[in-house]
């Protein structure tokens, strides 16, 4: 069976992300992608593909009421995380959008030392 290439897309868009580390969970197939020790991702490569990815609230309520392929998993904070199913139901402007989402709220959750780090200034 073949991943559907909104795999390969969320791949490529986290790993995109300025000093993201992807590491692998105890889970085959399960990367979660950190930025400076924080998680802002949980990518499955595995044949139920999907994304858990940090979100607003608000958004995160109403995308779930709106789009079938919004939902969450059991062992994260529904209010701050929403996961995707990667299977072609969501258009791929909005994954994008909810990748750098996701990365923002961490990285603006970082100390000013911390961002200044990953900057490189």
């Amino acid at each position: 069976m073949t991943a559907h290439p909104q795999v390969a897309l969320v791949q490529a868009l986290l790993d995109a992300k300025p000093a993201a580390v992807a590491e692998p969970a105890r889970i085959k197939g399960v990367f979660l992608y950190k930025l400076a020790g924080k998680m802002f991702a949980i990518l499955s490569t595995r044949a139920d593909a999907a994304v858990s990815l940090k979100c607003d609230p608000v958004l995160a309520e109403t995308l779930r009421e709106t789009h079938a392929g919004v939902g969450h998993r059991y062992h994260l904070d529904r209010r701050h995380w929403i996961s995707v199913d990667l299977d072609g139901g969501l258009e791929d402007d909005l994954l994008e959008q909810l990748v750098a989402g996701s990365y923002d709220l961490v990285r603006g959750s970082l100390t000013k030392a911390q961002r200044t780090a990953l900057d490189g200034d």
